[in-house]
């Protein structure tokens, strides 16, 4: 069965291997309201822990997707350019933004599981 681990930053990860499906989590999405746009990371770029892999807009405000572990893009969703509204409908599954091979599994120590993470949101 996958791990999936959350960031503080409200993105999910599920891992399965090496590589991490990564997302948003249902509190943000819902904080920040209907999607209209999602700019997608290029495939192939490498990106660090916590640095800026993609971008969301919403009718209330824009924000950064940030990497949840450090690796390369394999694939991205192209599907949310044209049907953002995935990510509203379902951001733990069709509404995932790109997958990442990761480089440095150690880092997954570092984020909440899905207990800790319900309890961050509560705060």
């Amino acid at each position: 069965m996958p791990t999936i681990k959350f960031t503080q930053d409200h993105e999910w990860i599920r891992v399965e291997g090496d590589t991490g499906i990564v997302g948003i989590t249902d509190f943000a999405q819902e904080e920040l309201g209907d999607l209209v746009y999602v700019e997608l990371p290029e495939i192939g770029k490498h990106f660090s822990q916590g640095t800026e892999v993609a971008v969301i807009e919403s009718v209330k405000a824009a924000a950064d997707l940030k990497a949840p572990v450090s690796g390369a893009v394999t694939e991205v969703n192209a599907s949310l350019t044209e049907e953002p509204g995935k990510v509203n409908a379902d951001p733990m599954g069709a509404g995932w933004f790109y997958k990442i091979k990761i480089t440095a599994a150690s880092e997954l120590d570092a984020l909440l599981d899905e207990t800790a993470y319900a309890a961050f949101v509560k705060k």
